[in-house]
Order: structure tokens, then sequence, then C-alpha cells
């Protein structure tokens, strides 16, 4: 008797060996991009939503705002802002005057900024008249709730603390369905969709081809928001100040500065400049006095500023004029201040003057909030914001349609250990370029195993 050993066994066992570990590896991956899922979708919803808005913010004042935001042009000059801001205080006659945004174009209005104890209250004017056109509740204004809802700053800090989670699962999240979507021979769901609406394949393919169009701009948009998140962004900033790659300390050195944040005295000082020092001014003699908001504007003129401009106003005997200015064009933003007595100037920070990070930052938070390139910017984050939202539609409507009776649907870790290991650890590792996303795998995975114990002891 004779055994026939075929000289294709040795090919196939090593084909079949891969093709398990394959599957292995795309379980171990399916799984953590399950869990990215179900925790950044409902989150990442809601700031796509308001992003979506937020993008035509100019647009949006420009028309359902216009009664307050856009006047006539008239032939005469417009109102010094020391007379605005006495018509603004006749308005609300309790408060005082903290800053004045001058108005970016002839047809805009002009801003004044009152406080009532710790309030802040917008009011609008026609520059050329001095008629105030509206008043509102700063915390009521319609793009600063829009703002607050998008950072989910009326949750508090631990909010903040869950966008910089989100951003950081939002990169494992494209790059595991980068991996997911990885053709291997197949033709649909690369970028074709199969079947109707009515099966759970069309719904995973739809998800897939969307993933491909609109995942690296997810990319973006979690990278370009890091920067305002309460860890890691304060850490960058930090540490590009710190190796003078961000803020150009040079410019303080040689005038006295006080412990007061650019951020406390100017409503938009940009990202990097939020924690730099104010500048103080040289108390004169008692009986001199000082500059005066329509001197201190015309030096601002003189100096080049850019229109648009919020300019706040002194606080104390050592305060100084602080003005800053965000236009569309990025190398035009500008940060000024000016000794109250004197109109010195003791600060002048221009865009060429940031560290390459603090640049490159900027520019980041620009494309964020398509601001560069015209229409073409607003509308490709447009379009990234409104695919993420269609990827969160059809994952839910993938897991409720694949979901057992019962159960939550979570995909099954792989037989194979090592593999189950290594994509944990390649996961892990990402996290740890987020450090508080890194804390909440480590969380996930305690919770995984404290749950799989539990299975292992009631099956027992």
């Amino acid at each position: 008797m004779s055994t026939v050993v075929s000289g294709n066994a040795p090919a196939y066992g090593a084909r079949t060996a891969l093709r398990a570990s394959r599957e292995a590896i795309y379980r171990a991956v399916w799984r953590w991009h399950f869990f990215a899922g179900l925790l950044c979708l409902p989150f990442l919803i809601t700031l796509s939503a308001t992003g979506s808005l937020y993008l035509f913010k100019d647009e949006i004042n420009g028309s359902l705002f216009a009664y307050r935001t856009r006047v006539p042009v008239h032939e005469t000059p417009p109102l010094g802002p020391d007379r605005l801001i006495f018509n603004a205080m006749q308005a609300v006659p309790d408060a005082g005057p903290v800053s004045y945004t001058d108005p970016a174009t002839p047809e805009t209005s002009a801003l004044v900024t009152l406080a009532v104890r710790d309030h802040r209250i917008l009011v609008y004017l026609d520059p050329y008249t001095g008629a105030v056109l509206d008043r509102v509740a700063r915390d009521q204004e319609f793009m600063v709730v829009l703002r607050g809802l998008h950072s989910l700053a009326y949750l508090g800090a631990f909010a903040n603390a869950v966008i910089e989670v989100v951003a950081g699962f939002a990169v494992i999240l494209v790059l595991t369905g980068a991996y997911l979507w990885w053709p291997c021979g197949r033709d649909g769901g690369v970028i074709s969709v199969r079947g109707t609406p009515r099966q759970r394949v069309w719904w995973r393919d739809l998800h897939a081809v969307t993933g491909l169009l609109a995942g690296g701009g997810l990319l973006v948009l979690a990278l370009t928001g890091l920067p305002w998140s309460i860890w890691w962004g304060q850490q960058l900033r930090g540490w590009s100040n710190a190796a003078g790659l961000g803020q150009p300390a040079a410019l303080w050195a040689h005038h006295p500065v006080s412990t007061v944040p650019l951020r406390d005295r100017l409503s938009d000082p940009g990202w990097t400049l939020e924690d730099a020092p104010v500048p103080r001014s040289t108390p004169a003699a008692a009986s001199t006095q000082t500059l005066g908001i329509d001197r201190a504007a015309a030096i601002l003129a003189e100096r080049g500023m850019p229109r648009g401009y919020e300019l706040a106003l002194p606080v104390g005997d050592d305060g100084v004029y602080a003005a800053s200015v965000y236009p569309r064009d990025v190398i035009r933003q500008r940060v000024i201040a000016l000794d109250q007595y004197t109109g010195a100037k003791l600060l002048d920070v221009r865009f060429a003057d940031l560290g390459p990070v603090g640049r490159a930052i900027q520019y980041g938070i620009g494309i964020h909030k398509g601001e560069h390139w015209g229409r073409a910017n607003q509308f490709a984050m447009l379009a990234f914001c409104l695919a993420t939202i269609l990827l969160a539609v059809t994952a839910g409507t993938m897991w409720w349609k694949r979901r057992p009776a019962g159960g939550l649907g979570v995909p099954p870790w792989p037989r194979d250990r090592r593999v189950v290991a290594t994509v944990t650890m390649l996961v892990a590792g990402l996290g740890a370029l987020f450090p508080l996303t890194g804390l909440a795998i480590l969380g996930m995975l305690g919770l995984d195993l404290a749950a799989q114990h539990l299975r292992r002891r009631v099956r027992a």
C-alpha cells in the first residue's frame, strides 16, 4: 500500500495560514474600530453639525442678522470710536466700556462691548449715524452660542477633555478604517456600493466608500482642532514657546509686562498669543490724561492695522490699548499694544514674527474654520462635516442590522492572542501620541477584560 503526497500541500497550508492570520488581524482591527466609533460618533455628529454652520459665520451674520451687522454706506465719514462708545453707553446706562470693534468694511456695523459686573453686552451701531441697531448679551449671541456648543464649553473643562479624547480616537478611526477598507481582492465596497438600502451590505459599502472620500478630511479636522484642547493643546503651546517656535518672546524683552494674559483682554488674540502677557503702560503724573480711544484708533491706522480689529480699552493705571485682528488673509494677522498715555508701541506682532510652529498652527486653524482659498476651503470643510455625519448614520445602521437580539453586537476578538496583543499595542501606541486618548484606551481595556472575566465566571 502506498501513500501519495501532493506537492501542493505545503503551499496550500501556507495560504490557509496566511488567510487565517489576515482574518484574525481584520477582526482585531474591526473590534478597535467599533470601540472608537462607539465613543466618537455621537460627539462627531455634534461637532460636524455645529461646525458646518460656523464655517459660514460671516454669511449667516450678513443674512439672518443683517439688521444689526449691515449698514448703508454714507457719503459722510464715519463717527469716531469715542462717540460710538458714548452712544452705546446711553443704550445701557449701567454698563462700562470694554472694547470697540472697528467695521471691517464700509457696509459693516461697529460693535461696542460693555460690561455689567461679570456680564458682557454687545451693542451694534451704525458707524455713520451712531444709531444703536441692536444689543444682546454676549453669551446669547448666536455665533457665541454655536461656538460654545461646538467646543462643549457649556459642560466645563471635563467636556473639553472629552473633545481631546474624541480627536485622538478620530485618528484611530481613520487609520483602522483605512485598513478595513483595503480591497484585498474585493471589488464591492471599495469604490462602488452593492445591494439595496434594505440590505446591510449596502450600508456597509456606503460607509466604506464615504470613509475613503472623507477620511483624509476627518483626519485634518481632528488634528487642526487639537490645538484648542485642554491638555494636548496647552502642552504644544508651552513646548513651542519654550523652544522659541511659537511666541516671539524677544518682543517682550524690553517692556514691563503684567500677569494678565492677552486672552483676558481680547476676544481672539490668536492661538499662539493667548497666554502671552499684556504689556504695561508707564503710569504718568496725575495731571497727565490718557491718550483717548480716538487717538489710539488713529495710531493703529497710521501703523497699517487692517480694518475689522478689536481694540480693548486700558484697565487700571498701567493698562494698555490692546488691538488684534484676524482677517481671512492669514499673513495680515496682527496684535498691537499702545501705551495709554503716550501712544508708544509696546507690542507689535505680525504673522511673520511668529515661530514656525505658531505659524503652522494658525494656518491649520484657518483651514479648520474654512478661511483660506475662498469658497473652496469652506465647501471642502462642509463636505467633510456632512460626510462625517453620513459615516455616523451608516455605522449606526450597520450595527442595528447586525446586532443580535438582546446583545450589543461587539465584534469578537480573534482566537489568536498574539494578533490581539499586537494590534492592541499598535492602537495603544497611537494613543500615546494623545495622552488623554491613551488613558481612555487603558480604561476600555480594563473594562473589556473585566467583562470577559465576568462572562467566564457566569459560564462556569
